[in-house]
């Protein structure tokens, strides 16, 4: 065949671009450049590298990799996926305005409170599935519209096409969104209209839980040298080693997906038939409100469940407490099944009854399906669930 570009996802995930060839070694596994430093012929001239945190072969190795999943011109990784939107942040100027889902991740939440207020940046919260929503709340001195979809945890849906029209009709605004849950295997936001895709590596790329990083994807060249300026002068770059294990399960990612896909869909329809469930998110559920938007823009779904326990805290304490196999532990996308509270753990950051608002109650179960066999989580979920019930 005549180049990567033309192969399929499966295909692509496994090479990355990489070609043993390439190394004095000609190993299939690429070589970890741990190399702090780089030697040079003369003062003025370098051979591609000079300093670990300016650039270093292993980063570039996994850069050129998402990318190419991804079908981006420029992909540029950072330290955590925190540090990636931070990045985008720091475009911005004093007095500048931000657009965000109401819904989102906590931390991202808990920065644009204490952090970009300080600076004087100023953002208005939306309710995101309705486009209209986006368009209102846009100002003169709008700069960035930054989004989740699914958002986190409540797998709202976004028509990211319609959002992107609203965005694109002015300039010097750029639309962000963060594809976390899905990756690109199920979801290409930029074909869609995004400027900028923001992943949490740590997830479900890496999907080993043992790696801390995020990247940033974008066609646009002229963003490439401000935020190479920001990973190399700022210090946000992940390390050799890091990158080395995000490229490493990358390769595993199609199959991965395809099997959370299956397990947690399983586990949807399971906890939408149980008497002690009140109401179960998941956007190929026909039950969800965005369920055909879902459809039209991507090509299923991760292992991303939400669902409300009939009751309160007590009751959903009881649940996630009698898990065996779920553990209940922050974070996702990992081989293994966890369960959280939102609003008792990643979603702490803000007043309850600002989250209780938009669906973050008492009685809310985020869960992170895994790649275990799916019986044997339906049956954990069961006995959990049933025991939570019969303390009523």
């Amino acid at each position: 065949m005549s180049g990567i570009d033309e192969l399929g996802y499966d295909t692509k995930a496994i090479r990355l671009g990489y070609k043993p060839g390439v190394s004095n070694s000609h190993s299939i596994a690429p070589p970890i450049g741990l190399s702090t430093t780089f030697e040079q012929d003369d003062p003025s001239t370098n051979k591609g590298h000079v300093y670990i945190r300016h650039s270093n072969p292993t980063r570039e190795l996994l850069e050129k990799g998402i990318a190419l999943l991804e079908e981006a011109k420029h992909c540029v990784c950072f330290a955590s996926g925190s540090c990636a939107i931070g990045a985008i942040t720091k475009l911005l100027n004093t007095g500048d305005h931000i657009i965000l889902s109401e819904v989102m991740y906590g931390g991202t939440y808990l920065y644009t409170k204490e952090v970009l207020a300080n600076l004087g940046i100023t953002t208005t919260y939306v309710d995101a599935t309705d486009s209209k929503n986006v368009e209102k709340a846009i100002q003169a001195k709008t700069r960035l519209v930054l989004l989740e979809t699914p958002a986190n945890p409540t797998l709202d849906v976004i028509d990211i096409a319609k959002v992107a029209d609203i965005v694109h009709k002015r300039k010097n605004t750029l639309f962000a969104l963060d594809n976390t849950f899905l990756t690109s295997y199920f979801q290409k936001p930029l074909s869609l209209g995004a400027d900028i895709v923001i992943y949490s590596l740590t997830k479900y790329m890496n999907g080993h839980s043992d790696v801390c990083m995020g990247s940033l994807c974008f066609n646009d060249d002229s963003l490439l040298p401000r935020f190479r300026f920001l990973q190399d002068d700022a210090g946000l770059g992940p390390s050799p080693f890091d990158c080395y294990l995000v490229h490493r399960g990358l390769k595993t990612l199609p199959v991965r997906m395809r099997q959370h896909m299956v397990n947690g869909l399983k586990v949807a329809q399971f906890l939408e038939s149980h008497p002690f469930v009140e109401k179960v998110m998941h956007p190929l559920l026909p039950s969800h409100p965005q369920h055909e938007v879902a459809k039209r823009q991507t090509t299923g779904h991760s292992g991303m469940v939400a669902f409300y326990v009939r009751g309160g805290f007590r009751e959903t304490s009881d649940v996630l407490q009698a898990l065996k196999l779920f553990s209940l532990a922050v974070s996702l996308g990992g081989v293994e099944s966890l369960a959280i509270a939102p609003n008792k753990m990643n979603h702490a950051s803000a007043p309850e009854e600002e989250w209780a608002r938009i669906g973050f109650t008492d009685n809310l179960v985020r869960l992170s399906v895994g790649i275990e066999n799916v019986e044997d989580l339906i049956k954990d979920l069961d006995q959990a669930l049933n025991f939570a019930a019969s303390r009523v």
